[in-house]
């Protein structure tokens, strides 16, 4: 967000609200600014002091002579219009507001939270919060927040939602040496919020990875384009609780209840957002990716000095689905002759208990050197010969000489290897003291380095074959009949306009009209019965299969308007629909539930009596969405397999469900009122493929 660039330029402050005594927030935010070297110029506002903290205080915004960059807002929550008003009159354009008990707090709350971002917006000011902890920057420098610490500089541009969570990691980071550039609380998000600092901080030279602590998104589609954006240009890595089933939208088809935690992952996944799990994953991959140079590829070399941590790491690896590096020959024959006849010379690299710093350093470079090797792990257990600090030594220097191929060290111990873990540290190379966290930051990495190859394949689908006028009119039919759910004839009619190929299906209010639609269609074909309100037709015997010649038909249809009038006497059906019979295929299914954040999500998996079993389905944002990314979603199922023809049965096509599915897409994308669409079962077949059963249901 280029609007952002100049604001957060800040040489001056105003501390409305400002306080002498001590503890208090007023008095808190003072010493803040001050103590964080901030070379500005400092203005605190109070009524009834003249002096705080050896500065000038003035009694209003207006009595203030120079122009102010930023003003920070520590009044009583109903004076907080008040005083937004004045800094606009001020002309200030960039505020923190401290003071809580707006929309946190109820409607009355939120009343007043509406009426303070109106005279922002009516003024022109970038607001946070209000009930945020306020904003702190290393490179300015200035700390426009009530955390008592100020984080060491660095390259980490920190978002975060949690005001706690924010003090805490601040507090923290400095006892194991984690830097910031920028860090921005959001409290209740009124004004500005995650979308636009993601925007500032991929532009931003200073800011190498972007951490996020979120608990909901704002303008989700707005907040997948800047964070597709931004991934592109540096890691952006998100931490996201609070997606309860409470805030999800439920799909009544048999692609089942998608929660908004399944939305959150699979928005996530295509704007290629890394999403950490807990905590220490956050800060563990953030510390990854500040301190070193991303691997070029998955495959990973390990180093130890105990046979037990490298079967434990080596295990790690494939659970990770990471590759244990296959060293070349040149690589085996060195390691051959210059290690102890026990050594392993294979990945992982055994160089034995006695092994001191030197060993560990010509393992360490014959692997770094062999082609073969993306990233390295090296263990340090401790063994009576270990010498953990030059240990560290040695591995700081290849890594100076090896600048291009990340180190990850794991110091497996306490006390003993204390000292050689803090050097590690302190020369920006990782260590841990287990093999997980420190393979889990691995696999993040090459997720990224994957992710970011694939973000610049293809382009977004059109077409130049559909016919969305068709579509209106017989959606605006279903409205007129004060319907929300097509009749199987107009969901085909609807998926053929959009170039699906749907099974043919006609509707019929005699039975002479049926004979005459299946004659025209050709036999075989199978009758069900038409309304709204029967959503499972089987269940009142409403469907009639395998019929092949017109008596068939004709005595078909009188039977099945006899069963809906024997189990649902008091449902009149629109008529029967006729469906042409298809030959048996791969039964998939492709649904599609609207989530309220990110829009419309489009799944594929196994169909029929499959979904349920197997619950084999993959998801996808359609807006958006490629013909690449279809293909990897059909690729993440069980269903790729049968696809690509499974103990001899020849293989579908798989080009015309990838061109389905992107119609699909396209279908739901361009009609916002499609509230669930379901085709199950879905036929593939070696030439195409057929759409036996379109559900579609529209909001009125």
């Amino acid at each position: 967000m280029a609007e952002l660039t100049p604001l957060l330029a800040i040489h001056s402050v105003a501390i409305i609200g400002a306080s002498k005594k001590t503890g208090k927030v007023g008095n808190v935010l003072v010493r803040n600014v001050i103590n964080s070297g901030f070379t500005g110029e400092i203005f605190p506002v109070n009524p009834t002091e003249k002096e705080i903290e050896g500065l000038v205080c003035y009694q209003g915004i207006r009595d203030i002579p120079k122009p102010i960059d930023l003003a920070v807002v520590c009044v009583p929550a109903p004076n907080c219009p008040d005083v937004m008003e004045e800094c606009g009159k001020k002309g200030i354009k960039l505020a923190v507001v401290i003071s809580s008990y707006f929309s946190e707090i109820g409607p009355e709350g939120l009343k007043l939270e509406k009426r303070l971002t109106h005279i922002c917006n009516k003024y022109g000011i970038r607001m946070f919060g209000p009930n945020c902890e306020g904003i702190l920057d290393t490179l300015i420098p200035i700390n426009a927040s009530i955390s008592p610490s100020f984080p060491m500089q660095g390259d980490i541009g920190f978002i975060s939602q949690s005001g706690a969570i924010l003090l805490s990691i601040m507090d923290w980071s400095k006892t194991v040496g984690l830097g910031f550039s920028r860090v921005f609380s959001l409290g209740n998000k009124a004004d500005l919020c995650e979308t636009g600092l993601i925007h500032y901080l991929a532009d931003d030279p200073s800011t190498k990875v972007i951490l996020c602590y979120l608990e909901d998104v704002r303008k989700g589609e707005e907040f997948l384009e800047a964070a597709s954006q931004a991934s592109q240009k540096k890691p952006v890595i998100v931490l996201k609780f609070g997606a309860s089933q409470a805030g999800a939208l439920a799909a009544s088809s048999h692609t089942g209840v998608v929660g908004s935690d399944l939305a959150y992952e699979t928005a996530f996944t295509q704007a290629g957002i890394l999403r950490a799990r807990t905590m220490t994953e956050l800060f563990d991959l953030a510390k990854s990716f500040s301190y070193q140079p991303l691997p070029k590829g998955d495959r990973v070399a390990i180093i130890t000095n105990a046979g037990g941590p490298g079967i434990v790491a080596s295990d790690t690896v494939e659970n990770f689905g990471l590759s244990m590096a296959r060293f070349e020959k040149e690589t085996l024959d060195s390691l051959r002759e210059n290690l102890p006849l026990e050594a392993n010379i294979y990945n992982p690299v055994d160089i034995v208990f006695d092994a001191k710093a030197d060993r560990y350093g010509f393992a360490l470079e014959a692997v770094l050197k062999d082609p073969n090797v993306d990233s390295v792990v090296i263990i340090v257990c401790p063994t009576a010969a270990a010498d953990p600090e030059n240990i560290a030594r040695t591995i700081i220097g290849l890594r100076d000489r090896y600048p291009d191929k990340p180190i990850f060290a794991i110091y497996m111990g306490g006390l003993a290897l204390a000292e050689g873990a803090k050097m590690l540290t302190r020369a920006k190379i990782p260590s841990f003291t287990f093999p997980e966290p420190a393979i889990s930051s691995i696999s993040g990495m090459a997720k990224y380095t994957r992710r970011a190859d694939k973000q610049t394949e293809g382009e977004e689908i059109s077409f130049t074959d559909i016919d969305s006028n068709r579509v209106k009119a017989i959606f605006y039919d279903v409205i007129r009949d004060r319907r929300s759910v097509l009749l199987g004839s107009e969901a085909a009619a609807v998926a053929t306009a959009y170039g699906i190929s749907a099974v043919p299906v006609k509707l019929a209010i005699t039975p002479e009209e049926a004979v005459a639609i299946a004659e025209t269609m050709g036999y075989p074909v199978i009758l069900k019965v038409a309304s709204p309100k029967i959503l499972h037709k089987t269940d009142v015997r409403g469907v009639s299969g395998g019929l092949n010649n017109a008596t068939e038909v004709h005595n078909a249809f009188l039977d099945v308007i006899e069963n809906v009038q024997r189990y649902l006497p008091n449902v009149i059906p629109y008529g029967i629909e006729v469906n042409k019979m298809m030959p048996k295929g791969t039964e998939l299914i492709v649904g599609m539930t609207r989530d309220v954040q990110f829009g419309p999500l489009i799944a594929f998996g196994l169909g029929g009596v499959y979904v349920n079993l197997l619950k084999d389905v993959s998801f996808r944002l359609a807006k958006g969405i490629t013909l690449a990314e279809i293909a990897a979603m059909i690729s993440e199922t069980k269903a790729s397999t049968l696809l690509r023809g499974f103990r001899g049965e020849k293989p579908a096509d798989i080009m015309s469900l990838i061109d389905m599915i992107a119609r699909a897409a396209k279908l739901i994308s361009d009609f916002e009122e499609i509230s669930e669409l379901e085709i199950n079962p879905l036929f593939s077949y070696p030439n195409g493929y057929a759409a036996l059963d379109i559900k579609i249901t529209i909001e009125l």
